[in-house]
């Protein structure tokens, strides 16, 4: 990830607009909040960590990054 990427990430930590991201973890599945190393959850599924995130999303109001198990993101859902 860039500096930019980071600063970017950073800038949005910990206010309404840090988005939820749903990660490949440790061979698990991870729900993430932008700048927070720890994840809010881990679960066996992928379906189970995207379910968490777009409860989170929701009531958050954000968005949710789903990636794929190599990192990459394959979709974004808006709950703005």
């Amino acid at each position: 990830m860039s500096r930019e990427q980071n600063e970017y990430f950073e800038d949005r930590a910990g206010t309404k607009d840090a988005r939820y991201h749903v990660v490949p973890h440790d061979n698990e599945w991870a729900v993430k909040r932008e700048g927070e190393d720890e994840p809010i959850c881990t679960t066996d599924s992928q379906d189970e960590a995207i379910d968490e995130a777009k409860q989170l999303a929701e009531v958050d109001g954000t968005m949710v990054y789903i990636h794929n198990d190599r990192g990459r993101i394959e979709e974004q859902l808006d709950f703005k």
